[in-house]
């Protein structure tokens, strides 16, 4: 592979990264909203959801910084693609920011090489398996399916100035 070759690969992971960084910031306060209204019988699963997709955001972000990138910095309040009330809708949101995820995720596994790649894999499986399990409906390549037309931005969440504060748990 020539230099030119190497380097527009290695700026296409990072492309990657810094999108999937933006994705996780964007689950992050998907999930802040998704624990302030989910019912009391998946309140763990809703916790151990935002709890892994810190733990990656932070992952993501050393990672960016040891290719010499910057990380993305998270909005301060991105708009969600459908209001939360109700429990119901929390449930519908957290399957929404996997499923978004897993199609982030899946463009990091064609964007990477080596263990990066494979931890994109991972991620990738993890967000589908989240996914099936809030939504009770899987599809056969997650991450993999038609995205055109979604102007939400990377995990369902666009950001916005207006948008307000994730409710406290």
């Amino acid at each position: 592979m020539s230099g030119r070759a190497r380097d527009e690969s290695k700026a296409a992971e990072l492309t990657a990264l810094q999108a999937s960084l933006a994705a996780e910031h964007a689950a992050v306060y998907g999930y802040g909203v998704v624990g302030g209204r989910i019912g009391a019988a998946r309140q763990s699963e809703a916790r151990a959801a935002y709890d892994a997709h810190r733990a990656r955001r932070d992952a993501l972000t050393l990672e960016i910084r040891d290719l010499g990138g910057q990380p993305v910095a998270a909005n301060a309040a991105y708009a969600l693609p459908f209001p939360v009330p109700d429990a119901a809708a929390a449930v519908r949101l957290a399957a929404r920011l996997e499923e978004r995820l897993a199609g982030v995720y899946a463009d990091l596994v064609r964007a990477a090489t080596g263990a990066r790649r494979g931890a994109a894999a991972a991620a990738l499986r993890e967000a589908a398996v989240r996914a099936v399990r809030w939504s009770g409906e899987s599809v056969a390549f997650p991450g993999l399916a038609e995205r055109a037309g979604e102007g939400a931005g990377a995990a369902g969440a666009a950001p916005s100035a207006a948008a307000p504060a994730a409710p406290s748990r």
